[in-house]
């Protein structure tokens, strides 16, 4: 399929098994919550958890099933149009702000719903010809379930007694140490280069020329933010971009996201805040401003990438699928893990926009990344979230400047 990379070396019977693995968990991530749980919506960026394991259903059902299994016929005809995200050319659906009002089906129809795709779907996954649909469903659906869970503590945050999604001690976070990852500069092969799966967006690869520039082998803390605050950062103007000047104005911004003295909201619910685990749940306009104060700056996305693939001369010191990242149904906490990847989301002061020579898919998975490149920024390395073994180094998230409800930090660059 036009703009997917696939992954060649993956045989149908680990594919199945894949399939089974990621379906499983994202069901596992909706056990601990009550149907009344699963129907929250606490503002339009956010969706209900129920919506998220019925839309990637969705997704298999539409763009596999009935595209592609002679015979196959709807669940229900009707739940198309309540589970269709964005995409224009599968037709009418839903206003977004209006999925919490979805209280049918209920969370057990959706999950009987989900079984049935799942049986159906057993004879897709041994067709070579399908492997590029069917792994960027897999990604889909992990990209879901790094939104349930911050879709739900969001809405969880909510309600004034703190409610917790799991019962779990948090663990203590060790300091890390200063350091720099320096890079000498010069011609840089940027995008996805691998044999792997990629989105669209993480290609075609091409060169870019770097400037001598080091990145911070660390993320900034939660101590570091408080200096940060009791320095005056959210008072001094002169700090701020102008949209991010008003931004905090408009909204009497004074601290990231889920902050209270000297607690913060977690899934387990309100805990101690670590000073030295990374701060999260900052906004692009608090990077920036945070950035400027330091008298450092953002990265770039292609400096980040450069340092991630050990560009800079010596052997990269992380693992992409290790960290702190999901891998099953447990409360994920920032611990201030080593490497680039796994506590949160890293700003780059990169706008997202298309590659040169950039395609999106053909038919409507088209729409996928494409037709957002627009006004957002891009966001590297992964999350405490993230599914274990999505990220990658050439892996583009992205999201409006004001945006701050997923897990996002950021690491200071500095020039040479």
């Amino acid at each position: 399929m036009g703009g997917l990379h696939a992954s060649q070396h993956v045989t149908a019977g680990a594919l199945a098994d894949n399939y089974a693995r990621v379906r499983a968990l994202s069901e596992a991530l909706v056990e601990p919550l009550s149907e009344a749980d699963a129907i929250l919506q606490s503002m339009e960026d956010a969706s209900p958890a129920k919506w998220h394991i019925a839309h990637v259903t969705w997704f298999w059902e539409t763009f596999l099933l009935r595209d592609h299994l002679q015979g196959y016929r709807l669940f229900d005809e009707d739940w198309p149009f309540v589970f269709n995200s964005y995409y224009e050319a599968e037709g009418e659906r839903i206003a977004r702000f209006s999925r919490g009002m979805l209280s049918r089906p209920t969370l057990t129809d959706i999950l009987e719903w989900r079984a049935h795709v799942d049986e159906a779907m057993q004879p897709l996954l041994e067709r070579e010809e399908l492997r590029p649909l069917i792994e960027l469903g897999l990604a889909h659906e992990q990209q879901h379930q790094e939104l349930l869970l911050t879709d739900i503590k969001h809405a969880l945050f909510q309600n004034p007694l703190g409610p917790a999604m799991w019962e779990h001690a948090v663990r203590e976070v060790a300091a890390q140490p200063d350091g720099w990852h320096s890079h000498p500069g010069g011609v840089a092969r940027i995008g996805h280069q691998e044999p792997g799966f990629a989105f669209d967006n993480e290609g075609p690869a091409h060169r870019v020329l770097l400037e001598p520039f080091a990145l911070s082998s660390r993320l900034v803390t939660n101590a570091e933010w408080a200096e940060f605050i009791a320095d005056g950062g959210y008072d001094e103007a002169t700090l701020w971009l102008s949209d991010g000047w008003a931004w905090v104005r408009e909204n009497n911004i004074s601290a990231p996201s889920y902050w209270r003295e000297d607690e913060h909201f977690t899934h387990t619910g309100w805990q101690e805040r670590h000073p030295q685990a990374p701060v999260t749940h900052i906004s692009y306009f608090e990077a920036d401003a945070f950035a400027t104060w330091a008298g450092l700056r953002l990265p770039t996305e292609f400096e980040w990438e450069a340092i991630a693939r050990g560009q800079e001369g010596e052997a990269p010191a992380h693992d992409p699928c290790g960290g702190n990242q999901m891998d099953e149904a447990a409360p994920p906490q920032p611990t201030g893990s080593d490497g680039l990847f796994g506590d949160c989301w890293q700003f780059t002061r990169s706008g997202y926009l298309p590659y040169p020579r950039f395609q999106p898919a053909e038919g409507a998975v088209g729409e996928y990344n494409g037709k957002f490149m627009s006004g957002q920024f891009v966001l590297k390395g992964a999350s405490c979230a993230t599914a274990r073994g999505h990220s990658r180094a050439s892996y583009r998230n992205f999201f409006y400047p004001h945006q701050r409800w997923q897990f996002t930090g950021l690491r200071l660059a500095k020039d040479q």
